[in-house]
C-alpha cells in the first residue's frame, strides 16, 4: 500500500511532535532532578532519626554553653579587669565622656544652648533660631549646585518647623553630624590599613561581613553593657553600624587608583604619606564619598533603634508612638526622618560633585559661604530680637495630620474589621501554621544534608563547607528551632514580597510616567523607619505572626521591584529588534527574551528581598514573634550580653548562608547564559 503525500506530512509532524515532547520531558526531569535528590536526603534522614534520636532533633546535653561563656568573660572585663593604671570600666567610661563633649556642643549649637563659666560668672550662650539653620541650610544648597538644591533644603527645614518637629529633628540632627564624621573616620582609617597588606584585608573582610548581618539590636546590647545608657551610648552603636560600608568603599577607591598615576607618584619621589594624601586618596574621592553618603543613610536608619538605649529625637518618637498605637504621631515623626535623610542625602550628593560643578563656574568659594552664613546667624539673631518667633517657632502655628491618620485608621478598623479578621485567620490557619509545623517538625541533620548538597553543586566544596559550619553553629548553640522559625518567616514574607514585586516590575517596565512615579513611591519607602510599618499592622491585625509577615512583605518589596525594573530595561534594543523581527509577540518577547536577560537581576534582587525580610524579622520581636528577633531583644531587655550576641550571630549565619547561596546560583545563571560572572 502507498503512502500518500498528505500522510508523510502527517507522520512527519507526529514525529516530530514526539521528539519536542521527549526534549521536553528530558528537560522537566534534569530540573527536577536535584530537587528529588534533596527531598530524599530530608525523606532518607527523617528515617534514620527514627531509630537515631540526636539526627531528629539536636540533644539539649550536646548543646554549648557559648553565650554563657560570653556573659561571663564580658562581667570580668568590666568588673575585674586591671589595665594597670586604670580598669576596663574606666577606660570605656572615659571614652563615653570624650565622646559626650562634641555631642553635647552640637546639641547646644542646634536646640539646647551652651552655658559657659568664665572668671566665676555663668553665662548661656543661646542656640541657633530654627531661621538660621533654614537659611544656612539654604545657603549650603546654594553653594553646592545651585538654587534648585537650596530651594529642596529649605522646604524640607520648613517641613520640620511647620509641623512641629524641630526640637526632636535637631536632636537627631545633633547626633548625626558628629557620629557620621567619626564613622568616616574610622571606616577610612580601616580602609587603608586594608589596602596596605592582602593579610589585614583577610582579617578585617569578615568582620565586615559579620557586622552587616548582625541585627542591629545586638550591637546595643555590649555596647550598653560597656558603655551604660545615654546618648553617647547610642552614637557609639550608630558609629560601629555605619562604618562597615566606608571600609568597603575606601578600599574599593583605593584599590581602583590607576597604575599610570601611582606609577607617576613614585617617579616623582613621593614617600609613602605623600603617595596616600596626594595620590591615593584624591583619585579615590568619588568611592569616598559614595561611603560618606552610605554612612550618612546608615546613621538615620539606626535613630529609632538607638532610641532604645538612650537616644532622644525623632527615633524615640516613633518608638514611643508604636508603643501607644498613635499612627499619627508616629508617621509625622517617621516622615520627619525621611525628609532629613533626604537634604542630607542630597547635600552630601552634591558634595561629591563639588568639584566639578567649580570647573563650570558653579558654587561658592569657602570664605563666601562662611561670611553668608554669618551674615544669616546676625539677621536672624536681630529679628529675633524684635519677634521670639524667629527663634522658636510658635507651637500654636504648628500644623499636625495625625488626628487624620488616627481617625482613618479607626474608621477603617471599625467598617472593615470583618474582613481583616477573616483575612488574617485565613493566613494564619492555611498558610503560617502549616508552614511552621512542617518546618519545625524536619529533622536538623536533614536539612543540614540537604543544604550541603546544594552548596556542593552550586559552588563545590568551599561553599559546601561554609554553608555546613554555619548550620552546625546555630545547631550547637542551641537555637535551631528559633531559626527555623525565623526562616519560616523569613521565607513566606520574602515569597510574597518576590512574587509582587516582579509582577509590579514587569507591568511598570516600558512606561515611563509609571516607572517614574513608582521611583518615587520605592525611594519613598525605602528611607522610612522600618518601625513605622508596624503600627498599622498591629492596629489591623492586632500581634502576632501575621502582623509581622505584613510588615515584613510591606518593606522588603522594594528590591525586587527596583532590580526587575532595571534587568528588564538593560536587555539590549537590537536583541528585542531582531526578536520583534522574527515575529515575537509582546507576551513571548516577555517571556522568551527579556525575563530570560533579566533573570540574573531579578534573583539578585530577590536575594536583597530576602536580606531586608531578615532585618525586618528582628525588629517584629517587638509585635510577638517568637524568633531569633526575639532573642536578641529580651537580651537588650535584660543587658544579657551572651544570649545577645549569639542569637545575633545566628541571624547573620542564616544571611551568610542565603546570600552565598544566591551568589552562587548568580553566577551560574550568567555562566549558562554566556554573561559576565
Amino acid at each position: 500500500m502507498t503512502t500518500t503525500t498528505k500522510d508523510r506530512a502527517l507522520q512527519s509532524v507526529l514525529f516530530s511532535a514526539a521528539a519536542d515532547c521527549r526534549t521536553l520531558a528530558r528537560r522537566g526531569v534534569e530540573r527536577l532532578r536535584p530537587l528529588a535528590i534533596v527531598l530524599a536526603i530530608v525523606a532518607g534522614v527523617g528515617l534514620a532519626g527514627r531509630h537515631l534520636g540526636w539526627i531528629d532533633a539536636y540533644p539539649d546535653s550536646w548543646i554549648v554553653p557559648l553565650k554563657d561563656w560570653i556573659s561571663a568573660a564580658m562581667a570580668w572585663l568590666l568588673h575585674e579587669c586591671n589595665l594597670g593604671l586604670f580598669t576596663f570600666k574606666e577606660m570605656t567610661r572615659s571614652i563615653s565622656w570624650l565622646i559626650s563633649w562634641p555631642l553635647k556642643g552640637a546639641q547646644g549649637l542646634l536646640y539646647q544652648g551652651i552655658d559657659l563659666s568664665i572668671l566665676g560668672g555663668s553665662w548661656r550662650l543661646p542656640h541657633l533660631p530654627w531661621a538660621a539653620v533654614v537659611g544656612i541650610g539654604a545657603l549650603l544648597g546654594l553653594s553646592l549646585q545651585g538654587w534648585r538644591l537650596a530651594a529642596m533644603t529649605a522646604g524640607g527645614l520648613l517641613y520640620l518647623v511647620l509641623f512641629g518637629q524641630w526640637e526632636s529633628a535637631m536632636e537627631t540632627l545633633a547626633s548625626v553630624i558628629i557620629a557620621v564624621p567619626l564613622g568616616a573616620l574610622l571606616g577610612m582609617v580601616l580602609g587603608i590599613i586594608s589596602a596596605r597588606t592582602k593579610t589585614a584585608e583577610a582579617a578585617i573582610r569578615p568582620v565586615l561581613d559579620l557586622m552587616q548581618t548582625v541585627p542591629i539590636f545586638a550591637y546595643l546590647v555590649p555596647i550598653l553593657f560597656l558603655f551604660g545608657f545615654g546618648p553617647v551610648s547610642a552614637m557609639i552603636g550608630t558609629i560601629i553600624y555605619a562604618a562597615p560600608p566606608m571600609v568597603r568603599c575606601t578600599l574599593m577607591g583605593l584599590r581602583s587608583v590607576p597604575a599610570d598615576v601611582v606609577e607617576s607618584g613614585l617617579v616623582s619621589g613621593c614617600s609613602r604619606r605623600q603617595m596616600l594624601f596626594k595620590i591615593f586618596l584624591p583619585s579615590a574621592l568619588p568611592e569616598i564619598m559614595v561611603g560618606l553618603n552610605q554612612v550618612i543613610m546608615l546613621s538615620l536608619n539606626m535613630v529609632i533603634i538607638a532610641s532604645m538605649i538612650g537616644a532622644g529625637g525623632l527615633g524615640y518618637d516613633v518608638l514611643n508612638a508604636l508603643r501607644q498605637l498613635k499612627i499619627g504621631r508616629g508617621l509625622e515623626a517617621g516622615l520627619s526622618i525621611v525628609v532629613l535623610a533626604v537634604i542630607l542625602d542630597r547635600l552630601s550628593q552634591a558634595a561629591a560633585r563639588k568639584s566639578k560643578m567649580r570647573e563650570r563656574g558653579i558654587g561658592w568659594t569657602r570664605r563666601k559661604s562662611l561670611a553668608a552664613a554669618a551674615a544669616v546667624i546676625i539677621l536672624t539673631g536681630g529679628a529675633s530680637v524684635l519677634w521670639d518667633g524667629f527663634y522658636v517657632y510658635p507651637e500654636s502655628w504648628s500644623v499636625t495630620t495625625a488626628p487624620f491618620w488616627e481617625g482613618a485608621m479607626t474608621w477603617i478598623n471599625l467598617h472593615f474589621y470583618d474582613f481583616f479578621y477573616g483575612l488574617r485567620n485565613l493566613l494564619l490557619i492555611y498558610i503560617l501554621m502549616p508552614v511552621k509545623k512542617f518546618l519545625v517538625e524536619l529533622p536538623w541533620a536533614g536539612v543540614v544534608a540537604a543544604l550541603a548538597f546544594i552548596s556542593y553543586r552550586l559552588q563545590g566544596v568551599r561553599l559546601l563547607l561554609v554553608t555546613v559550619g554555619l548550620c552546625l553553629f546555630i545547631t550547637v548553640t542551641g537555637y535551631w528551632e528559633k531559626a527555623i522559625i525565623t526562616v519560616y518567616l523569613c521565607g513566606i514574607g520574602a515569597l510574597l514580597s518576590s512574587l509582587g514585586g516582579i509582577f509590579i516590575g514587569i507591568c511598570a517596565a516600558g512606561h515611563r510616567r509609571l516607572t517614574g512615579a513608582l521611583n518615587l513611591l520605592l525611594d519613598t519607602l525605602q528611607t522610612l523607619p522600618a518601625f513605622v510599618y508596624l503600627m498599622p499592622c498591629v492596629i489591623l491585625f492586632r500581634v502576632g505572626d501575621v502582623s509581622a509577615l505584613i510588615a515584613i512583605v510591606a518593606y522588603a518589596v522594594v528590591p525586587v521591584i527596583r532590580y526587575t525594573l532595571h534587568g528588564i530595561s538593560q536587555v539590549p534594543t537590537p536583541v528585542l529588534e531582531s526578536s520583534r523581527i522574527s515575529g515575537c509577540s509582546k507576551r513571548q518577547l516577555l517571556v522568551k527574551v527579556q525575563l530570560p536577560l533579566a533573570l540574573p537581576d531579578i534573583v539578585l534582587g530577590i536575594n536583597q528581598t530576602i536580606m531586608m525580610a531578615l532585618s525586618m524579622v528582628v525588629i517584629t520581636a517587638l509585635i510577638g514573634t517568637r524568633d531569633l528577633g526575639q532573642e536578641v531583644y529580651m537580651a537588650l531587655t535584660k543587658a544579657d550580653i551572651g544570649r545577645g550576641l549569639v542569637a545575633g550571630v545566628g541571624v547573620a549565619c542564616i544571611a551568610t548562608v542565603t546570600d552565598r547561596l544566591m551568589q552562587a546560583y548568580i553566577s551560574a545563571i550568567k555562566h549558562k547564559t554566556g554573561q559576565t560572572p
